[in-house]
């Protein structure tokens, strides 16, 4: 199998700092330090909270490049409702076998205009959808909503039983990778886990989301839908602590619930499928028309995936969307461009996050309102780097009921960033999100709130005009910023990714 090569990886870093190596004058941020050696230090606060270590998200978190999948079928248009000839392939190339990397193979659109009136599905794990860029022309047609493409297996995570353990520590700080338990009996090394914070009252009543001002349709936070669960793998076990891949990105406290961890199984999500190369399209019959293609590509259910160098116009919705069950998956050098929707509510998530341990990269959307966005516990480590947007009619940033753990690095919008609290917007969003990363972003205007209690956000180099946000009196997070000089590192996603490459972590 040809892979594309792993220097390639280093080729975009090498490439990112050599453009910026004659700067003269240089900052740095008062929590994230490059020493001497060119290593990284993180500075803790008064309670060892740091910036987490992002490096470990994508496809196969970053330890492996994205293979060339080899071609098994080939389907050309016709013009004329080519959905069933490509789900035909699809369903074919699902019975056979899996190889001994885990793929069965790419089926390939080769260039040409093809209708599709319904939605293409993958549904078995290894299966590759290729076009040959631009010239491969998919077109969504018809008069309802609904996803062009949809990748996904099903089920969801089930506990195993007699596995649940309470974590001892009474305060695990945001950016570790390790805490101690009450037991590790039955635990090794490679078990995946649930590292479960439990929602209780205090916590909702402290962050004063159960006293949202009303309006008809808003809802409360309740506890009992506020437990957070975030998919880990456990690295090493020591006595009876245990370390983790991925780090915590939000403090657990005994006063809030504490935390616990328990193993899982995901019997029915699918692994190793891909779509690249294309170019879609929606029908529509106006600029505001809103039944026609929503979704370009939507993923949920699947892990190790990967969406590249498609391009998405028209639909209403997003280029990508990813469910809250899909984790690992790369998205890179994709477009989403001139929506045509109604510019309100519910539309226009050009690029859309729900999921854990996710990157965007080299992403760049036209029209959209949030164009990098993520959703209600949405629980990290995630990335959004290098992307920019254009004629944006909303914000960037979390969009509402508590995302953790996400990067939002070097972006480039004319419209706004916020992380703030977001009051009875929608049905009750409140506050958007905690330890939220804005590192050497740039906007119109930007709106940076830390929440009442349970971590805080970092706003280092983001050019922007800041303002207070929707909401007089909440707490602003510290802005660091020195406009004649240029921040190191200039990525930090980059930055920690090539150190951990180096060391081979």
């Amino acid at each position: 199998m040809r892979y594309y090569k792993k220097i390639s990886v280093l080729f975009v870093i090498a490439a990112f700092c050599s453009i910026h190596a004659t700067a003269q004058k240089s900052w740095q941020s008062a929590v994230v330090k490059v020493k001497t050696n060119g290593e990284l230090q993180y500075i803790p606060d008064s309670m060892c909270n740091t910036i987490p270590d992002f490096s470990r998200v994508g496809y196969y978190r970053g330890d492996a490049a994205i293979p060339r999948v080899p071609v098994v079928k080939t389907v050309t248009a016709t013009g004329n409702n080519d959905e069933l000839a490509i789900q035909a392939a699809i369903d074919e190339l699902s019975k056979m076998s899996l190889n001994k990397e885990g793929f069965r193979g790419t089926v390939l659109l080769k260039k040409g205009l093809y209708k599709i009136n319904g939605t293409i599905r993958i549904n078995a794990s290894g299966i590759v959808l290729r076009g040959e860029g631009n010239e491969t022309k998919l077109i969504a047609v018809g008069n309802s909503q609904h996803s062009l493409i949809a990748v996904s297996g099903t089920g969801s995570v089930k506990e195993l039983p007699s596995t649940r353990k309470k974590i001892t520590d009474s305060y695990v700080p945001t950016g570790a990778k390790s805490f101690t338990l009450n037991s590790v009996e039955g635990l090794k090394a490679g078990d995946a886990i649930i590292l479960l914070r439990p929602g209780t009252d205090q916590w909702i009543n402290d962050l004063q989301m159960n006293k949202i001002v009303p309006k008809e349709d808003t809802k409360q936070w309740t506890a009992a839908e506020y437990d957070l669960s975030f998919e880990r793998i456990i690295t090493k076990i020591s006595g009876n602590t245990i370390y983790i891949d991925n780090p915590v990105v939000m403090q657990m406290e005994t006063k809030y619930g504490g935390g616990e961890i328990y193993k899982y199984s995901f019997e029915g999500r699918i692994s190793k499928c891909a779509v690249e190369d294309l170019y879609m399209e929606s029908e529509f019959a106006s600029d505001t028309a809103e039944n026609h293609g929503w979704d370009a590509i939507s993923f949920n259910r699947i892990e190790n995936g990967w969406i590249k160098n498609v391009t998405s116009r028209y639909f209403g919705y997003s280029c990508v969307n990813l469910g809250n069950f899909s984790k690992w998956i790369t998205v890179d050098s994709c477009n989403c461009f001139d929506a045509k929707s109604q510019i309100i509510g519910g539309r226009r998530y050009s690029f859309n996050n729900d999921g854990q341990m996710n990157l965007f990269m080299n992403c760049h959307a036209t029209e959209g309102r949030h164009d990098y966005v993520t959703g209600a516990k949405v629980a990290g480590p995630n990335v959004f780097y290098h992307c920019t947007a254009k004629n944006a009619h909303a914000d960037i940033g979390p969009h509402h009921r508590w995302a953790m753990g996400t990067l939002y690095d070097n972006i480039v919008t004319d419209g706004e960033i916020n992380v703030q609290d977001r009051g009875n917007w929608g049905t009750g969003h409140g506050w958007a999100g905690v330890t939220q990363v804005i590192w050497n972003c740039t906007a119109s205007k930007a709106a940076i709130q830390d929440p009442w209690v349970s971590g805080k956000n970092y706003c280092i180099g983001l050019k922007a005009v800041a303002y207070e946000g929707r909401f007089k009196g909440r707490p602003a997070t510290k802005w660091e910023l020195q406009n004649d000089k240029e921040l190191q590192p200039v990525s930090l996603f980059m930055a920690q990714l090539k150190e951990r490459l180096k060391h081979g972590r």
